[in-house]
């Protein structure tokens, strides 16, 4: 958090020198406007390309972790089962899952439970913590 306050506090400041720059050379009469703004478009050119970096890293590092489908196996979930927990993780409700599954509500909440026992959870927040732990969700 430290580390990102810091690198917006840099670039603020960075983007309000440059505005003073131009300012200065604007009332001088050295450079045209347009070369300013053009300095202003490569600096948030650059902040972009750093931002897309660090997003593509993540999405990068999700795509790494596999899941674990001998784990799978393992805790005895069925291919059922683990659609709805796929769709916990997306954070549809019950009524939600059985909409999009084409089941009753009642069903749904029978593969949540059975779920919870499979995962040792309480709730379904847990369950999806320890889906994550285990890798595989």
């Amino acid at each position: 958090m430290k580390k990102t306050i810091l690198i917006f506090s840099i670039l603020s400041i960075s983007l309000l020198v440059l505005f003073k720059l131009s300012k200065y050379q604007l009332i001088k009469g050295d450079l045209a406007i347009e070369i300013i703004l053009a300095c202003i478009a490569v600096l948030f050119f650059g902040i972009g390309v750093i931002l897309n970096k660090k997003v593509s890293n993540r999405n990068s590092e999700k795509a790494l972790l596999k899941i674990d489908h001998q784990k799978i196996k393992e805790l005895g979930i069925s291919k059922r089962e683990y659609e709805v927990l796929q769709a916990i993780e997306s954070g549809l409700s019950n009524k939600e899952i059985a909409d999009t599954l084409f089941v009753s509500e009642s069903t749904i909440k029978s593969h949540v439970s059975s779920l919870l026992i499979k995962l040792d959870a309480k709730r379904r927040t847990q369950a999806i913590q320890i889906a994550k732990k285990l890798c595989i969700l």
